[in-house]
Protein backbone atom coordinates (compact mmCIF):
# COMPACT_ATOMS: atom_id res chain seq x y z
CA UNK A 1 0.00 0.00 0.00
CA UNK A 2 2.76 2.41 0.92
CA UNK A 3 4.44 1.89 -2.44
CA UNK A 4 1.30 2.99 -4.28
CA UNK A 5 0.68 5.91 -1.97
CA UNK A 6 4.21 7.27 -2.08
CA UNK A 7 4.07 8.50 -5.71
CA UNK A 8 0.61 9.91 -5.06
CA UNK A 9 1.87 11.71 -1.97
CA UNK A 10 4.82 13.06 -3.92
CA UNK A 11 2.45 14.32 -6.61
CA UNK A 12 0.29 16.06 -4.02
CA UNK A 13 3.37 17.64 -2.48
CA UNK A 14 4.52 18.71 -5.94
CA UNK A 15 1.21 20.50 -6.46
CA UNK A 16 0.98 21.95 -2.96
CA UNK A 17 4.45 23.52 -2.86
CA UNK A 18 4.05 25.93 -5.80
CA UNK A 19 0.47 26.68 -4.77
CA UNK A 20 1.58 27.58 -1.25
CA UNK A 21 4.47 29.69 -2.56
CA UNK A 22 2.19 31.54 -4.97
CA UNK A 23 -0.32 32.18 -2.17
CA UNK A 24 2.43 33.63 0.03
CA UNK A 25 3.53 35.95 -2.77
CA UNK A 26 -0.04 37.17 -3.26
CA UNK A 27 -0.33 37.83 0.48
CA UNK A 28 2.94 39.78 0.33
CA UNK A 29 1.57 41.93 -2.48
CA UNK A 30 -1.63 42.55 -0.53
CA UNK A 31 0.47 43.79 2.39
CA UNK A 32 2.46 45.97 -0.02
CA UNK A 33 -0.80 47.57 -1.14
CA UNK A 34 -1.45 48.64 2.44
CA UNK A 35 1.85 50.53 2.47
CA UNK A 36 1.64 51.58 -1.23
CA UNK A 37 5.33 52.45 -1.70
CA UNK A 38 5.87 55.47 -3.89
CA UNK A 39 8.28 55.48 -6.81
CA UNK A 40 8.08 56.15 -10.51
CA UNK A 41 4.76 57.22 -11.99
CA UNK A 42 2.52 56.99 -8.93
CA UNK A 43 2.30 60.80 -8.75
CA UNK A 44 1.12 60.98 -12.35
CA UNK A 45 -1.70 58.50 -11.73
CA UNK A 46 -2.68 60.19 -8.47
CA UNK A 47 -2.77 63.54 -10.29
CA UNK A 48 -4.96 62.03 -13.00
CA UNK A 49 -7.46 60.83 -10.41
CA UNK A 50 -7.31 64.28 -8.78
CA UNK A 51 -8.25 66.07 -12.01
CA UNK A 52 -11.05 63.65 -12.87
CA UNK A 53 -12.50 63.81 -9.36
CA UNK A 54 -12.78 67.58 -9.75
CA UNK A 55 -14.03 67.62 -13.35
CA UNK A 56 -15.00 64.34 -15.01
CA UNK A 57 -15.74 65.84 -18.40
CA UNK A 58 -13.05 68.49 -18.86
CA UNK A 59 -10.13 67.71 -16.53
CA UNK A 60 -7.37 69.49 -18.49
CA UNK A 61 -3.72 68.56 -18.27
CA UNK A 62 -3.05 66.42 -15.18
CA UNK A 63 0.32 68.02 -14.34
CA UNK A 64 0.35 71.65 -15.48
CA UNK A 65 -2.28 74.37 -15.64
CA UNK A 66 -3.12 73.92 -19.32
CA UNK A 67 -6.17 72.86 -21.29
CA UNK A 68 -4.82 69.80 -23.11
CA UNK A 69 -5.91 66.17 -23.49
CA UNK A 70 -3.89 63.38 -21.93
CA UNK A 71 -3.44 59.67 -22.72
CA UNK A 72 -3.67 59.04 -18.98
CA UNK A 73 -7.42 59.77 -19.11
CA UNK A 74 -8.37 56.17 -19.76
CA UNK A 75 -11.66 54.38 -19.02
CA UNK A 76 -10.14 52.83 -15.88
CA UNK A 77 -8.90 56.18 -14.54
CA UNK A 78 -12.31 57.65 -15.33
CA UNK A 79 -13.86 55.00 -13.07
CA UNK A 80 -11.35 55.79 -10.32
CA UNK A 81 -11.99 59.51 -10.65
CA UNK A 82 -15.71 58.87 -10.36
CA UNK A 83 -15.14 56.76 -7.23
CA UNK A 84 -13.08 59.57 -5.69
CA UNK A 85 -15.72 62.15 -6.60
CA UNK A 86 -18.68 60.16 -5.25
CA UNK A 87 -17.07 58.81 -2.08
CA UNK A 88 -14.79 61.71 -1.16
CA UNK A 89 -11.95 59.24 -0.54
CA UNK A 90 -8.41 60.52 -0.95
CA UNK A 91 -6.70 59.62 -4.19
CA UNK A 92 -4.25 57.35 -2.38
CA UNK A 93 -7.09 55.32 -0.88
CA UNK A 94 -8.64 55.09 -4.34
CA UNK A 95 -5.31 53.93 -5.76
CA UNK A 96 -5.17 51.20 -3.11
CA UNK A 97 -8.60 50.05 -4.26
CA UNK A 98 -7.30 50.14 -7.84
CA UNK A 99 -4.35 48.00 -6.77
CA UNK A 100 -6.67 45.40 -5.25
CA UNK A 101 -8.70 45.23 -8.45
CA UNK A 102 -5.60 45.10 -10.65
CA UNK A 103 -3.94 42.37 -8.59
CA UNK A 104 -7.15 40.32 -8.52
CA UNK A 105 -7.51 40.60 -12.28
CA UNK A 106 -3.87 39.63 -12.79
CA UNK A 107 -3.94 36.54 -10.58
CA UNK A 108 -7.27 35.28 -11.93
CA UNK A 109 -6.26 36.15 -15.49
CA UNK A 110 -3.02 34.16 -15.26
CA UNK A 111 -4.99 31.24 -13.80
CA UNK A 112 -7.59 31.32 -16.60
CA UNK A 113 -5.10 31.67 -19.45
CA UNK A 114 -2.76 28.98 -18.15
CA UNK A 115 -5.77 26.68 -17.89
CA UNK A 116 -6.13 26.95 -21.67
CA UNK A 117 -2.56 25.64 -21.98
CA UNK A 118 -2.51 22.93 -19.30
CA UNK A 119 -5.04 21.12 -17.13
CA UNK A 120 -2.44 20.35 -14.46
CA UNK A 121 -3.50 21.77 -11.10
CA UNK A 122 -0.05 23.15 -10.31
CA UNK A 123 0.38 24.91 -13.66
CA UNK A 124 -1.22 28.27 -12.74
CA UNK A 125 0.83 28.59 -9.54
CA UNK A 126 4.06 27.67 -11.34
CA UNK A 127 3.21 30.16 -14.06
CA UNK A 128 2.62 32.98 -11.58
CA UNK A 129 5.91 32.25 -9.80
CA UNK A 130 7.77 32.21 -13.12
CA UNK A 131 6.22 35.50 -14.22
CA UNK A 132 7.34 37.11 -10.96
CA UNK A 133 10.78 35.57 -10.41
CA UNK A 134 12.21 34.26 -13.69
CA UNK A 135 14.11 37.40 -14.61
CA UNK A 136 17.81 37.92 -13.88
CA UNK A 137 20.39 38.70 -11.19
CA UNK A 138 20.09 42.47 -11.77
CA UNK A 139 16.96 44.12 -10.36
CA UNK A 140 14.72 45.64 -13.02
CA UNK A 141 11.64 47.80 -12.45
CA UNK A 142 9.37 49.17 -15.15
CA UNK A 143 5.60 49.47 -15.49
CA UNK A 144 4.15 46.73 -17.65
CA UNK A 145 6.84 44.26 -16.51
CA UNK A 146 5.84 41.59 -14.02
CA UNK A 147 8.87 41.10 -11.78
CA UNK A 148 7.85 41.01 -8.12
CA UNK A 149 9.65 44.21 -7.17
CA UNK A 150 8.36 46.00 -10.26
CA UNK A 151 4.83 44.80 -9.53
CA UNK A 152 5.08 45.93 -5.90
CA UNK A 153 5.90 49.46 -7.05
CA UNK A 154 3.36 49.58 -9.88
CA UNK A 155 0.48 47.50 -8.52
CA UNK A 156 -1.86 50.50 -8.47
CA UNK A 157 -0.90 51.60 -12.00
CA UNK A 158 -3.22 51.24 -15.00
CA UNK A 159 -0.58 48.93 -16.51
CA UNK A 160 -1.34 46.23 -13.93
CA UNK A 161 -5.08 46.59 -14.49
CA UNK A 162 -4.45 46.32 -18.25
CA UNK A 163 -2.19 43.29 -17.82
CA UNK A 164 -4.84 41.56 -15.74
CA UNK A 165 -7.42 42.23 -18.44
CA UNK A 166 -4.92 41.03 -21.03
CA UNK A 167 -4.58 37.55 -19.52
CA UNK A 168 -8.37 37.25 -19.40
CA UNK A 169 -8.49 38.53 -23.00
CA UNK A 170 -6.04 35.83 -24.13
CA UNK A 171 -8.06 33.14 -22.36
CA UNK A 172 -11.23 34.28 -24.15
CA UNK A 173 -9.49 34.56 -27.52
CA UNK A 174 -8.06 31.06 -27.17
CA UNK A 175 -11.45 29.57 -26.33
CA UNK A 176 -13.22 31.60 -29.01
CA UNK A 177 -10.91 30.28 -31.74
CA UNK A 178 -11.20 26.71 -30.50
CA UNK A 179 -14.97 26.73 -30.14
CA UNK A 180 -15.78 28.87 -33.20
CA UNK A 181 -17.66 31.27 -30.92
CA UNK A 182 -20.66 33.28 -32.04
CA UNK A 183 -20.61 36.91 -33.16
CA UNK A 184 -21.56 38.22 -29.73
CA UNK A 185 -18.47 36.85 -28.02
CA UNK A 186 -16.17 38.15 -30.74
CA UNK A 187 -17.67 41.63 -30.53
CA UNK A 188 -17.14 41.55 -26.78
CA UNK A 189 -13.50 40.68 -27.43
CA UNK A 190 -13.26 43.74 -29.69
CA UNK A 191 -14.53 45.90 -26.83
CA UNK A 192 -12.04 44.34 -24.41
CA UNK A 193 -9.16 44.82 -26.84
CA UNK A 194 -9.97 48.53 -27.16
CA UNK A 195 -10.27 48.84 -23.38
CA UNK A 196 -6.78 47.41 -22.84
CA UNK A 197 -5.30 49.73 -25.48
CA UNK A 198 -6.97 52.79 -23.97
CA UNK A 199 -5.96 51.94 -20.41
CA UNK A 200 -2.28 51.28 -21.18
CA UNK A 201 -1.15 51.61 -24.75
CA UNK A 202 2.08 49.61 -24.39
CA UNK A 203 0.31 46.72 -22.69
CA UNK A 204 -2.24 46.92 -25.49
CA UNK A 205 0.54 46.19 -27.97
CA UNK A 206 1.57 43.13 -25.93
CA UNK A 207 -2.07 42.02 -25.76
CA UNK A 208 -2.40 42.40 -29.53
CA UNK A 209 0.74 40.39 -30.27
CA UNK A 210 -0.39 37.61 -27.95
CA UNK A 211 -3.85 37.48 -29.49
CA UNK A 212 -2.36 37.44 -32.99
CA UNK A 213 -0.17 34.48 -32.04
CA UNK A 214 -3.17 32.60 -30.67
CA UNK A 215 -5.22 33.21 -33.77
CA UNK A 216 -2.37 32.10 -36.05
CA UNK A 217 -1.83 28.98 -33.94
CA UNK A 218 -5.53 28.07 -34.16
CA UNK A 219 -5.57 28.43 -38.00
CA UNK A 220 -9.25 29.37 -37.83
CA UNK A 221 -11.81 28.77 -40.56
CA UNK A 222 -13.19 31.57 -42.75
CA UNK A 223 -16.30 32.25 -40.56
CA UNK A 224 -14.07 32.80 -37.53
CA UNK A 225 -11.87 35.20 -39.49
CA UNK A 226 -14.94 37.21 -40.48
CA UNK A 227 -15.99 37.49 -36.84
CA UNK A 228 -12.45 38.45 -35.91
CA UNK A 229 -12.56 41.22 -38.52
CA UNK A 230 -15.83 42.45 -37.01
CA UNK A 231 -14.26 42.49 -33.55
CA UNK A 232 -11.28 44.49 -34.84
CA UNK A 233 -13.57 46.97 -36.60
CA UNK A 234 -15.59 47.52 -33.42
CA UNK A 235 -12.43 47.95 -31.37
CA UNK A 236 -11.02 50.49 -33.83
CA UNK A 237 -14.29 52.40 -33.75
CA UNK A 238 -14.21 52.61 -29.96
CA UNK A 239 -10.61 53.81 -30.04
CA UNK A 240 -11.59 56.53 -32.52
CA UNK A 241 -14.63 57.59 -30.47
CA UNK A 242 -12.85 57.87 -27.11
CA UNK A 243 -13.33 61.55 -26.19
CA UNK A 244 -10.50 62.20 -23.73
CA UNK A 245 -7.59 61.99 -26.17
CA UNK A 246 -6.86 61.12 -29.78
CA UNK A 247 -5.58 57.56 -29.57
CA UNK A 248 -4.29 57.42 -33.13
CA UNK A 249 -2.24 60.60 -32.74
CA UNK A 250 0.01 58.66 -30.34
CA UNK A 251 1.56 56.85 -33.31
CA UNK A 252 3.32 60.09 -34.28
CA UNK A 253 4.52 60.82 -30.74
CA UNK A 254 7.26 58.21 -30.52
CA UNK A 255 10.12 60.68 -31.02
CA UNK A 256 9.35 62.28 -27.66
CA UNK A 257 9.59 58.92 -25.89
CA UNK A 258 12.68 57.32 -27.39
CA UNK A 259 15.26 58.71 -24.96
CA UNK A 260 13.53 57.52 -21.80
CA UNK A 261 13.04 54.03 -23.28
CA UNK A 262 16.61 53.51 -24.48
CA UNK A 263 17.60 51.89 -21.13
CA UNK A 264 15.26 49.00 -22.01
CA UNK A 265 17.97 47.82 -24.41
CA UNK A 266 20.76 47.88 -21.82
CA UNK A 267 22.08 45.10 -19.54
CA UNK A 268 19.81 42.50 -21.15
CA UNK A 269 21.66 39.36 -19.88
CA UNK A 270 21.80 40.63 -16.30
CA UNK A 271 18.18 41.74 -16.25
CA UNK A 272 16.60 38.84 -18.13
CA UNK A 273 19.19 36.05 -18.18
CA UNK A 274 17.03 33.52 -16.32
CA UNK A 275 14.43 33.77 -19.08
CA UNK A 276 16.81 31.71 -21.24
CA UNK A 277 15.45 28.68 -19.39
CA UNK A 278 12.07 29.58 -20.87
CA UNK A 279 13.61 29.96 -24.31
CA UNK A 280 14.92 26.39 -24.02
CA UNK A 281 11.41 25.28 -23.05
CA UNK A 282 10.01 27.07 -26.10
CA UNK A 283 12.41 25.14 -28.33
CA UNK A 284 11.05 21.89 -26.89
CA UNK A 285 7.48 23.08 -27.40
CA UNK A 286 8.29 24.00 -31.01
CA UNK A 287 9.68 20.52 -31.64
CA UNK A 288 6.42 19.05 -30.38
CA UNK A 289 4.16 21.53 -32.22
CA UNK A 290 5.27 23.88 -35.00
CA UNK A 291 2.13 25.98 -34.36
CA UNK A 292 2.55 26.34 -30.61
CA UNK A 293 0.97 29.68 -29.57
CA UNK A 294 3.64 30.50 -26.98
CA UNK A 295 6.39 30.00 -29.55
CA UNK A 296 4.62 32.25 -32.06
CA UNK A 297 3.97 34.83 -29.34
CA UNK A 298 7.64 34.84 -28.37
CA UNK A 299 8.80 35.26 -31.97
CA UNK A 300 6.45 38.20 -32.53
CA UNK A 301 7.69 39.86 -29.33
CA UNK A 302 11.35 39.37 -30.24
CA UNK A 303 10.69 40.74 -33.73
CA UNK A 304 9.13 43.97 -32.47
CA UNK A 305 11.73 44.44 -29.72
CA UNK A 306 14.63 43.86 -32.10
CA UNK A 307 13.11 46.16 -34.72
CA UNK A 308 12.91 48.92 -32.13
CA UNK A 309 16.56 48.55 -31.18
CA UNK A 310 17.81 48.39 -34.75
CA UNK A 311 15.74 51.35 -35.95
CA UNK A 312 16.23 53.59 -32.91
CA UNK A 313 12.54 53.42 -31.99
CA UNK A 314 13.37 52.57 -28.40
CA UNK A 315 9.78 52.99 -27.23
CA UNK A 316 9.11 49.72 -29.07
CA UNK A 317 11.10 48.14 -26.28
CA UNK A 318 7.92 48.26 -24.23
CA UNK A 319 6.84 45.24 -26.30
CA UNK A 320 9.50 43.16 -24.55
CA UNK A 321 6.92 41.48 -22.24
CA UNK A 322 5.58 39.88 -25.44
CA UNK A 323 8.83 37.88 -25.51
CA UNK A 324 9.28 37.46 -21.75
CA UNK A 325 5.77 36.27 -20.85
CA UNK A 326 5.59 33.30 -23.26
CA UNK A 327 9.11 32.21 -22.29
CA UNK A 328 8.31 32.41 -18.57
CA UNK A 329 5.07 30.50 -19.07
CA UNK A 330 6.83 27.86 -21.17
CA UNK A 331 9.41 27.27 -18.42
CA UNK A 332 6.64 26.73 -15.90
CA UNK A 333 4.57 24.47 -18.15
CA UNK A 334 7.50 22.23 -19.03
CA UNK A 335 7.56 21.07 -15.41
CA UNK A 336 4.08 19.58 -15.81
CA UNK A 337 4.06 18.70 -19.52
CA UNK A 338 7.46 17.21 -20.31
CA UNK A 339 7.42 13.50 -21.19
CA UNK A 340 8.78 11.13 -18.55
CA UNK A 341 8.52 11.70 -14.82
CA UNK A 342 12.30 11.93 -14.49
CA UNK A 343 12.41 14.66 -17.14
CA UNK A 344 9.67 16.61 -15.37
CA UNK A 345 11.51 16.22 -12.07
CA UNK A 346 14.69 17.53 -13.68
CA UNK A 347 12.84 20.54 -15.07
CA UNK A 348 11.29 21.17 -11.66
CA UNK A 349 14.72 21.21 -10.01
CA UNK A 350 16.21 23.56 -12.62
CA UNK A 351 13.20 25.89 -12.54
CA UNK A 352 13.18 25.84 -8.74
CA UNK A 353 16.84 26.86 -8.63
CA UNK A 354 16.23 29.66 -11.15
CA UNK A 355 13.24 30.91 -9.16
CA UNK A 356 15.32 30.97 -5.99
CA UNK A 357 17.95 33.10 -7.75
CA UNK A 358 15.26 35.42 -9.06
CA UNK A 359 13.58 35.64 -5.66
CA UNK A 360 16.87 36.53 -3.99
CA UNK A 361 17.41 39.33 -6.50
CA UNK A 362 14.04 40.79 -5.50
CA UNK A 363 14.08 39.93 -1.79
CA UNK A 364 14.27 43.63 -0.94
CA UNK A 365 10.56 43.79 -1.79
CA UNK A 366 9.95 42.53 1.76
CA UNK A 367 11.04 45.96 2.98
CA UNK A 368 7.97 47.57 1.44
CA UNK A 369 5.99 45.71 4.11
CA UNK A 370 8.37 45.64 7.07
CA UNK A 371 10.53 48.72 6.54
CA UNK A 372 14.33 48.61 6.29
CA UNK A 373 14.93 48.40 10.06
CA UNK A 374 13.19 45.02 10.36
CA UNK A 375 15.25 43.40 7.58
CA UNK A 376 18.44 41.39 8.10
CA UNK A 377 21.43 43.39 6.89
CA UNK A 378 21.99 41.14 3.87
CA UNK A 379 18.38 41.69 2.78
CA UNK A 380 18.38 45.39 3.67
CA UNK A 381 21.25 45.86 1.22
CA UNK A 382 18.84 44.90 -1.56
CA UNK A 383 16.06 47.20 -0.37
CA UNK A 384 15.42 50.40 -2.31
CA UNK A 385 13.88 53.18 -0.28
CA UNK A 386 10.63 54.52 -1.77
CA UNK A 387 10.08 58.21 -2.37
CA UNK A 388 9.00 60.26 0.63
CA UNK A 389 6.30 62.31 -1.08
CA UNK A 390 5.26 65.94 -0.65
CA UNK A 391 2.41 65.70 1.83
CA UNK A 392 4.36 68.14 3.98
CA UNK A 393 3.39 71.04 1.68
CA UNK A 394 -0.37 70.36 1.76
CA UNK A 395 -1.24 72.51 4.80
CA UNK A 396 -0.38 75.53 2.66
CA UNK A 397 -0.50 74.55 -1.03
CA UNK A 398 -4.10 74.19 -2.22
CA UNK A 399 -5.71 72.46 -5.16
CA UNK A 400 -4.94 74.26 -8.44
CA UNK A 401 -2.01 76.31 -7.08
CA UNK A 402 1.04 76.43 -9.36
CA UNK A 403 4.36 75.37 -7.84
CA UNK A 404 7.79 76.04 -9.29
CA UNK A 405 9.86 72.84 -8.82
CA UNK A 406 12.51 70.77 -10.51
CA UNK A 407 11.80 67.44 -12.22
CA UNK A 408 11.75 65.03 -9.26
CA UNK A 409 9.41 67.14 -7.11
CA UNK A 410 7.34 67.84 -10.24
CA UNK A 411 6.69 64.10 -10.49
CA UNK A 412 5.08 64.06 -7.05
CA UNK A 413 3.56 67.46 -6.23
CA UNK A 414 0.59 67.18 -8.67
CA UNK A 415 -0.56 64.09 -6.76
CA UNK A 416 -1.77 66.47 -4.04
CA UNK A 417 -3.74 68.68 -6.40
CA UNK A 418 -1.26 71.42 -7.25
CA UNK A 419 0.19 72.08 -10.70
CA UNK A 420 3.84 72.52 -11.61
CA UNK A 421 5.31 74.86 -14.21
CA UNK A 422 6.82 72.03 -16.29
CA UNK A 423 5.58 68.44 -16.33
CA UNK A 424 7.75 65.87 -14.60
CA UNK A 425 7.13 63.43 -17.46
CA UNK A 426 7.15 63.72 -21.26
CA UNK A 427 3.80 65.03 -22.47
CA UNK A 428 3.03 64.50 -26.14
CA UNK A 429 0.00 66.80 -26.12
CA UNK A 430 1.60 69.78 -24.31
CA UNK A 431 2.93 71.91 -27.15
CA UNK A 432 4.91 74.34 -24.98
CA UNK A 433 6.54 71.63 -22.87
CA UNK A 434 10.07 72.56 -23.99
CA UNK A 435 9.48 76.24 -23.19
CA UNK A 436 8.22 75.34 -19.73
CA UNK A 437 11.23 73.11 -19.07
CA UNK A 438 13.54 75.92 -20.16
CA UNK A 439 11.75 78.32 -17.80
CA UNK A 440 12.29 75.97 -14.86
CA UNK A 441 15.96 75.48 -15.75
CA UNK A 442 16.49 79.24 -16.00
CA UNK A 443 14.69 79.87 -12.73
CA UNK A 444 16.95 77.53 -10.76
CA UNK A 445 20.17 78.44 -12.60
CA UNK A 446 22.73 80.08 -10.32
CA UNK A 447 23.30 83.08 -12.59
CA UNK A 448 19.65 84.08 -13.06
CA UNK A 449 18.83 87.52 -11.66
CA UNK A 450 16.06 88.17 -9.17
CA UNK A 451 14.20 90.22 -11.80
CA UNK A 452 14.28 87.36 -14.33
CA UNK A 453 13.08 84.91 -11.70
CA UNK A 454 10.22 87.19 -10.76
CA UNK A 455 9.25 87.46 -14.44
CA UNK A 456 9.10 83.69 -14.80
CA UNK A 457 6.92 83.40 -11.69
CA UNK A 458 4.51 86.02 -13.05
CA UNK A 459 4.39 84.37 -16.49
CA UNK A 460 3.11 81.09 -15.05
CA UNK A 461 1.13 82.55 -12.13
CA UNK A 462 3.33 80.70 -9.64
CA UNK A 463 2.23 80.89 -6.00
CA UNK A 464 4.83 78.58 -4.42
CA UNK A 465 8.41 77.50 -4.96
CA UNK A 466 10.00 74.26 -3.72
CA UNK A 467 13.77 74.48 -3.77
CA UNK A 468 16.99 74.62 -1.76
CA UNK A 469 17.76 76.99 1.11
CA UNK A 470 20.12 78.92 -1.14
CA UNK A 471 17.16 80.09 -3.21
CA UNK A 472 15.97 82.50 -0.53
CA UNK A 473 15.82 86.08 -1.70
CA UNK A 474 13.54 88.97 -2.66
CA UNK A 475 9.97 88.00 -3.48
CA UNK A 476 10.04 84.70 -1.59
CA UNK A 477 8.99 84.01 1.99
CA UNK A 478 10.09 80.80 3.66
CA UNK A 479 7.10 78.80 4.92
CA UNK A 480 8.41 75.38 5.99
CA UNK A 481 11.25 72.92 5.55
CA UNK A 482 10.72 69.37 4.33
CA UNK A 483 12.87 66.25 3.88
CA UNK A 484 16.37 66.64 2.44
CA UNK A 485 16.36 70.33 3.48
CA UNK A 486 13.87 71.27 0.78
CA UNK A 487 12.15 74.55 1.49
CA UNK A 488 8.63 75.65 0.59
CA UNK A 489 8.56 79.35 -0.28
CA UNK A 490 5.50 81.52 -0.75
CA UNK A 491 5.74 83.92 -3.67
CA UNK A 492 5.16 87.42 -2.38
CA UNK A 493 2.88 89.68 -4.46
Amino acid sequence: MSRTQSPQGAARAGRALPQAAAALVVVLLLLVIVRLPWAGDLGMHAATVQRLSHNLFHPGNPLVDADTPSPYYSPWMLVLGLVAKVTGLSVFVVLRLAALVGLSLLVTGVWRYVRTLSAHRAAPALALLSLLFLWGPLLFNWSGFLGLNSLALTVSYPSVFALGLTFHFWAWVTRATREEAAWGRWLWLGVLWALVLLCHQFTGVVASLGALAMVIAARPARPVLLRLAGALALGMLLLWLWPYYDFFSLFSAGADLEAIHKPLYEDLPARFGLVLLGVAALVLRWRRDRWDPLVLFFLLGVLVFAAGGLSGHYSWGRALPAALIPAQLAAALEVVSAGRRAVRAGWACVLGAALVVGAWTQVGTLGYVTGRAALPSVVAAKYRTPWVGYHWITPWVKYGDVVMARTTPARQIPAYGAYTVAPGYPDVFLKDSARREDAVARYFAAGTSAADRAGILRQYDVKWVVGPRSLAGPGLRKVTVGPASQVLYRVQP
